[in-house]
């Protein structure tokens, strides 16, 4: 098979060095990734790929309203996936959907947190003009309306929703599903265990929602448009189990024998360059109890790197279900995370923070209305978590609320970089202050500010994300930099009032 996807394998925190901008080619040589028995079916998922699902329209066509499938893991890091250039882990349908979309290198979330993430890619905005702030409140039923599900159900689409729904109590979520034309939403976290101690088949969860998945689709029809929402528990820890990251069954030979490398900031220089209360924080009891020795590493890594295939295994099911049915040709596929997750880096575990670890996340959007030429891309322009339902209902042709606050990526999609595009935004981080530090900021092309705030002590963090993208030196407390932060520091204060 010809090489069609190539990218450069970089464990920091920057994007991976390839030349352009958005509209620059991804082109990079398949790997040789599955056991020799999945073989049969890896040469399928190919020739579905290269055969049936890479239609091509003409340059000038009007492209049709397409059906949407939006996939979202959860807390799955930026750079795990082989088209993010790692070279261990194995992700070939996704990598697909990287070589025949486009990858989207600077992709982040405005809150790195399960629930407040949701809400904003639900609605299209910051926590500061949502509102949603914990694991208990849910949108109220004005809000609901102006959700992309709402909005493009009343456009006729047939909606449905898998997984982990992650906004609300248990009550409101179960209430929610009334809102769906197919629903298999779970509140919490979806799930206590990845596989159920009493269940026979011993399924696991990431294996039932993509049986739930192909269900929805055998009822979707061609004359219909659909928006399928699959949003799965892995990889994120079921917190507290002896074994936090449980894989399927299948998967528990993979990595066996493979070294999984730490990043470069998965050492104790970078832990002690924190903050003191951020090193008392409730990350630092995570990381004791998943990467504290050089063995709890690997065991935690593997695990996560099974999940992460598991889930993969499932898109290739999705992608090949479509092609039976003939949906192919007409539906856009949405991958991506809710938020980034440290692996040890800075001797930490989870998220919640605002250094790029955290807060930075992998994005491909494979659409086979578009022209060959504007296919197998990779796109540098910075895009957010709210960002997704502007753009899904653009492409339907559903008009964007006034309220929401991201962008359509229709023109990034078309290899266009508009001249109003973003260059920089906030973040903010407000759940359990007493052992999550809170922080807001500004993230820019080329600075992070990071504001810590109270009921720790009040104070700034300030990084040269182009001459030091690990983060590594303060540049908060330097003369020579006062410009800058004071300019950093206007522009959050600004951000606070305006994004309400």
């Amino acid at each position: 098979m010809e090489s069609i996807v190539q990218v450069i394998l970089n464990d920091r925190p920057s994007p991976p060095n390839i030349p352009g901008i958005c509209g620059s080619s991804v082109m990079f040589p398949m790997r040789s990734i599955f056991p020799s028995s999945r073989s049969i079916n890896a040469i399928i998922g190919l020739l579905l790929w290269h055969g049936v699902f890479c239609p091509i329209a003409d340059a000038g066509e009007r492209l049709e309203h397409p059906n949407i499938v939006f996939i979202l893991c959860d807390d799955l890091r930026w750079n795990a996936l082989g088209c993010m250039g790692d070279k261990v882990i194995q992700t070939p349908n996704v990598d697909h959907l990287a070589a025949q979309g486009v990858l989207f290198r600077n992709h982040f979330a405005t809150t790195s947190i399960c629930s407040v993430s949701r809400a904003s890619i639900l609605t299209g905005q910051h926590e500061r003009r949502h509102g949603i702030s914990d694991f208990k409140t849910p949108l109220t039923d004005d809000q609901w309306a102006e959700t992309y599900p709402a909005l493009l159900r009343q456009a006729g689409y047939r909606i449905g929703f898998i997984g982990k729904f992650g906004v609300g109590n248990d009550a409101a979520v179960r209430k929610r599903g009334g809102s769906f034309d197919y629903w298999k939403g779970l509140p919490g976290q979806a799930g206590e265990y990845f596989i159920d101690p009493n269940d026979p088949e011993q399924k696991h969860a990431t294996s039932r929602f993509g049986d739930q998945a192909l269900e929805f689709l055998s009822g979707c029809k061609p004359e219909t448009p659909f928006c399928l929402s699959i949003s799965f528990n892995a990889p994120h820890a079921r917190d507290g189990k002896p074994r936090e990251f449980q894989p399927d069954v299948r998967d528990e030979s993979l990595y066996s024998s493979e070294t999984i490398p730490p990043s470069t900031t998965a050492n104790e220089a970078y832990f002690q360059k924190l903050p003191d209360f951020v090193q008392k924080s409730e990350g630092r009891r995570r990381w004791e109890r998943r990467f504290a020795t050089d063995e709890m590493f690997q065991q935690t890594m593997r695990d996560y790197y099974r999940l992460v295939t598991g889930t993969d295994r499932e898109v290739g099911r999705i992608v090949e279900a479509l092609a039976r049915q003939g949906l192919s040709e007409k539906t856009l596929i949405i991958f991506t995370s809710d938020n980034g997750w440290f692996a040890g880096d800075r001797g930490l575990a989870d998220k919640w923070l605002m250094y790029e670890e955290s807060i930075r996340l992998p994005m491909v959007i494979f659409d086979p209305r578009r022209p060959k030429e504007l296919r197998g891309k990779s796109c540098d322009a910075m895009t957010l978590n709210i960002d997704l339902a502007p753009t899904m209902l653009a492409e339907a042709g559903v008009p964007i609320p006034p309220r929401m606050q991201g962008k359509s990526v229709l023109p990034l999609l078309m290899g266009e970089r508009p001249g109003g595009w973003r260059t920089e935004f906030f973040y903010e981080h407000h759940f359990g202050p007493k052992i999550i530090p809170p922080s807001e900021g500004v993230r820019s092309e080329k600075w992070a500010y990071i504001h810590w705030l109270p009921p720790n002590p009040e104070s700034e963090e300030l990084y040269d994300m182009e001459a030091d993208p690990n983060e590594s030196k303060n540049l908060a407390v330097q003369p020579d930099h006062a410009a800058v932060l004071s300019e950093l520091r206007t522009r959050w204060e600004q951000y606070r009032r305006d994004l309400r």
